[in-house]
């Protein structure tokens, strides 16, 4: 992509993004990948929307693993992809990166995406969608995304999430103001999550994890308003094997701010091009 349309880009995300947050909508999609024309229609024989849920500060090789894991699995056009970005979140600010930046890296990953799906030989390539949410939370996300109408009404999604996030979801803290996990309900009878393993000091070995979704399956978390059936609606995938290099958004922003080759490693291609051209993460 040239710089004139790299630029015309961001400044065309700038002036969405801005409409988005002065309107009443929680939910609405900036762009989809490949682009489509005003009067196309969208693909309505998706059956599973997944969901890709991060702050894209930057978008990172983990980003790609687990998006294109999940898409080879399903195989397009019976899944379709959305890339979502909330511009008022719960735990993490809004810095270093602009919104308009990550929705310009969000684009560029959509399309390094496609690139490593084809070399996959897929026979089809998934349309993926740039979206944004003012909601802050898990549920209300999914909610927010249900009553867009966006979508098919029937159409299920599958979030795709990191073993840590998962913790995050099944903490009361986070479901005033009876802090219990009731709120999850709606949610898992329609919906599921793909949660990736992240075996580590923090979080545990695969076996640990394992046994996490085990408890809730026999009951261990009744007390706090879950629900054993809610298991049937996780699958846990496999994570990063010993040896491989640790990738996060940290550790790629460190890289960009200290001009580290290693970012080339932690970063899809064009997304690094992009870090580097716009001299992101610097300060």
């Amino acid at each position: 992509m040239a710089a004139n349309s790299v630029q015309q880009l961001r400044l065309r995300y700038t002036a969405v993004l801005k409409n988005f947050v002065a309107s009443a909508q929680a939910f609405d999609i900036l762009d989809t990948v490949p682009p489509q024309s005003e009067h196309q229609q969208r693909n309505d024989a998706s059956r599973s929307l997944f969901v890709l849920d991060s702050s894209f500060n930057p978008p990172t090789a983990a980003h790609l693993k687990i998006a294109a894991s999940a898409l080879e699995e399903a195989r397009p056009p019976s899944s379709r992809l959305l890339l979502l970005l909330a511009t008022q979140n719960a735990d993490k600010p809004s810095k270093p990166a602009w919104f308009e930046d990550r929705l310009v890296m969000m684009t560029k990953f959509a399309q390094d995406l496609r690139t490593h799906l084809q070399s996959l030989q897929l026979s089809e390539l998934p349309e993926i969608d740039i979206g944004v949410t003012k909601n802050p939370y898990f549920v209300d996300k999914a909610a927010a995304i249900e009553e867009s109408g966006r979508y098919a009404k029937d159409i299920e999604q599958v979030h795709l999430t990191g073993y840590d996030t998962l913790i995050r979801i099944f903490n009361p803290k986070y479901y005033p103001p009876t802090h219990t996990l009731q709120p999850l309900e709606p949610f898992l009878l329609r919906h599921r999550l793909r949660v990736t393993m992240r075996p580590d000091d923090e979080w545990g070995n695969r076996e640990e994890q394992e046994d996490y979704l085990r408890q809730l399956a026999q009951g261990g978390r009744e007390g706090d308003g879950a629900k054993r059936e809610w298991a049937d609606r996780i699958q846990l995938v496999q994570g990063r094997k010993a040896g491989d290099l640790p990738v996060s958004s940290t550790r790629a922003r460190q890289a960009a701010q200290t001009k580290d080759e290693l970012l080339a490693a932690l970063v899809p291609e064009s997304v690094a091009s992009y870090v580097v051209s716009q001299n992101l993460y610097q300060e």
